[in-house]
């Protein structure tokens, strides 16, 4: 079974949800939201949650799923781990912010 490790660019995405999600709906509200989140990466690795490749336009190897409103990118890492690499809202322009938070 694999192991994921939540990257910068996510640990700071899931900063961000927790901040935005507690002020518009409270603590409770902003627990469920990231505790589903956590749960989902627990279940890449033995395939319960869907992943599709990302887009080759996108320029990046990885994969991705849709949890509520966010898209979590995710790739294998050197010692067949799972790297949370980024969660991004399904507003932003996925294309930039991928680049920038998968280094290229």
């Amino acid at each position: 079974m694999s192991r994921f490790l939540v990257q910068d660019a996510a640990s700071h995405r899931i900063d961000e949800i927790y901040q935005y999600t507690l002020k518009e709906w409270g603590a409770a509200q902003a627990e469920v939201y990231v505790t589903g989140l956590f749960d989902h990466f627990a279940k890449v690795g033995t395939h319960e949650v869907l992943s599709r490749p990302v887009p080759a336009e996108f320029g990046v190897e990885g994969f991705f799923f849709r949890y509520e409103k966010h898209f979590v990118y995710w790739r294998y890492l050197s010692n067949g781990d799972i790297g949370i690499v980024t969660i991004l809202h399904e507003r932003m322009h996925q294309i930039g912010w991928l680049k920038d938070d998968f280094g290229l």
